[in-house]
């Protein structure tokens, strides 16, 4: 065994057979998507809402719509994608804003939840296939006992050792990714009110401009 901790994950891996090969590109494609969003979620879509909300309300209330869209600009996130979407079209009907915000809205939220759904499939395929290799470890034990009975029992326990090896390697995976699931689920449903809440105060200012 090649000493220190990068060597014994070396070994490990290479003890368990082929079925921790999957279960590496599956981590690999988890950690690259956990990276991406969490660049997306934590600094391009953050903003500061309530501060933008106010600017666009104090500039539409003295009637410059044209400044309201370049205050959109200085910001960044779901929230100011809209309020521009919906100020680019500030002379249309009630009924049409409504629509307007709402293509705007489903647009900003499919570029939210871009990828996330390959973490949710990881976590869920990656203790499957160490399952799997479980069953194969396992198969292997049992060929060896069939035909060599138990006089060699140092192959029998390579068998119970790929079984073990990819079941943890199925599980850690698993357990890297689903957490990270969860916190940009979470993130994304807190965007989602957020857009809620900036367009039925835009709905509210744009009503109160056509009175």
């Amino acid at each position: 065994m090649t000493g220190g901790f990068g060597g014994t994950l070396v070994f490990y891996f290479n003890q368990g057979g082929p079925v921790m090969w999957p279960l590496l590109i599956l981590s690999i494609i988890g950690v690259i998507v956990i990276l991406e969003r969490a660049f997306t979620l934590y600094f391009r879509a953050r903003t500061r809402t309530a501060e933008l909300v106010a600017n666009v309300r104090r500039q539409l209330q003295a009637g410059h719509v044209d400044k309201a869209i370049k205050a959109c600009d200085e910001y960044r996130g779901p929230s100011a994608a809209i309020i521009k979407a919906s100020l680019l079209r500030w002379d249309a009907g009630k009924d049409e804003m409504e629509k307007l915000l709402e293509n705007a809205a489903l647009h900003e939220i499919a570029r939210l939840e871009r990828g996330i759904w390959v973490l949710a499939l990881i976590s869920n395929i990656a203790p499957i296939i160490g399952f799997l290799g479980t069953v194969v470890g396992m198969i292997m034990s049992f060929d060896v006992i069939a035909t060599q009975g138990l006089n060699n029992p140092g192959a029998v326990a390579k068998g119970i050792s790929v079984a073990l090896l990819t079941t943890a390697g199925g599980l850690i995976v698993a357990v890297m990714v689903l957490p990270f699931y969860n916190f940009f689920s979470t993130k994304v449903a807190g965007y989602i009110r957020e857009m809620e809440t900036t367009a039925n105060i835009l709905l509210e200012i744009h009503e109160q401009g056509r009175r």
